[in-house]
């Protein structure tokens, strides 16, 4: 990556053949309040000992799919629609047209489809390039909708993911991992109608970064809450999906304690390759969890814009270790950016964060003359 930012279009995702389309909440990170409710139901169920109906259950999964399949059949003929008139149609109708589609793919059940089609209405006229990022945003759609509807044909963990990023409910399954898991972030969004907290925890063991995801009511903050540069002895289970790292908090073995130690990072370039291998898992992935070690906060060419360098990157004996990666727009606003310049002081720092095709956004940095103490920028 170059100090021109990082970038995401069509041409950048390996092109699968129509009938075997990839590209996940947000991590996997796009679980939805429907997700949310629809697990809380079934969990009420099993808690009150009530009889489980396989049949039943089937019938529901088959009505569902059903109602997904039209609603997805539909949009990709809405999409086929704007491109043959052309994309100005799209600036003239502006959130009409999407919010008009948006809920037909809510009565189709499909939420995770639904919010994709939202984010649509806030492109055109948004600046010099929309058309560009409008066709690169239709094109993820085509591709997520050919996955749906040729996901008999797709592997396991992908098709997983396909349903994942449409919405569809999912639990943790598989084998727990133990381990002590340092507490990298948690930081929470919200709108209208809910809350979400997002945990980002590394294994100190194993090495594997997981998610945890937890809901409040909007206004109310979520009940799971841990505190940040803290180990905890748990036991994680994953959700199903390619390139998932969502997990389910198991069982607490002990309390959590303050780390000393903060965890190993990569390079700006390996960051950017990382990002690139989880695209092929996952095209539709916003983010990747990235933990970076030895950078420094520098200014960027863009005037008001900032990066993160390697500080032992030399362009004149090594040119392709002049990498950077900026930070995001929404980074830039906000009051971490200047406790991570003070915080750096020109001095490498270890930078916990989420890389995306906007950018860097550090959630977390830990100084050099304190290991073990981590100081939030979120």
């Amino acid at each position: 990556m170059t100090q021109q930012g990082v970038r995401r279009s069509a041409d950048r995702v390996p092109t699968p053949a129509p009938d075997a389309a990839s590209r996940s909440a947000d991590g996997g990170f796009g679980e939805r309040a429907e997700e949310r409710k629809t697990e809380e139901r079934a969990g009420r169920k099993r808690d009150s000992g009530g009889p489980a109906d396989p049949e039943a259950a089937r019938r529901r999964a088959e009505r569902r799919e059903q109602r997904v399949t039209a609603g997805v059949t539909e949009l990709e003929q809405r999409l086929a629609d704007l491109l043959r008139g052309g994309l100005a149609s799209a600036e003239q109708a502006r959130y009409t047209l999407w919010e008009e589609t948006a809920a037909r793919m809510v009565d189709a059940q499909a939420p995770g489809l639904a919010a994709k089609v939202r984010e649509l209405g806030a492109i055109p006229a948004s600046g010099p390039d929309w058309p560009t990022r409008l066709l690169e945003e239709c094109a993820l759609l085509h591709l997520l909708g050919q996955g749906w509807l040729h996901r008999d044909q797709l592997p396991d963990a992908l098709a997983a993911t396909v349903r994942s990023r449409l919405g569809l409910p999912a639990s943790a399954d598989g084998p727990p991992l133990r381990d002590r898991w340092l507490v990298l972030a948690q930081y929470d969004t919200a709108d209208a109608k809910l809350t979400t907290r997002r945990i980002w925890l590394h294994g100190t063991g194993s090495g594997h970064t997981r998610l945890l995801l937890s809901y409040g009511a909007a206004g109310r903050a979520p009940e799971l809450s841990l505190p940040v540069g803290h180990t905890l002895e748990a036991d994680l289970t994953g959700y199903p999906g390619a390139g998932q790292l969502r997990a389910a908090l198991g069982e607490r073995y002990a309390p959590p304690t303050p780390a000393t130690v903060r965890p190993n990072g990569l390079t700006t370039a390996q960051a950017t390759a990382r990002y690139g291998d989880a695209l092929r898992e996952d095209p539709w992935l916003d983010r990747v969890p990235v933990i970076l070690a030895g950078v420094i906060p520098v200014p960027d060419e863009r005037p008001g814009s900032w990066q993160l360098t390697d500080a032992d990157a030399d362009p004149k004996t090594d040119p392709a270790s002049a990498t950077a990666l900026p930070l995001t727009p929404t980074c830039l606003t906000r009051p971490g950016l200047w406790r991570l310049i003070a915080l750096s002081g020109g001095t490498p720092l270890t930078v916990f964060g989420e890389l995306g095709h906007r950018g860097f956004t550090p959630l977390t940095a830990w100084p050099a003359h304190h290991p073990g103490t981590p100081v939030t920028l979120h």
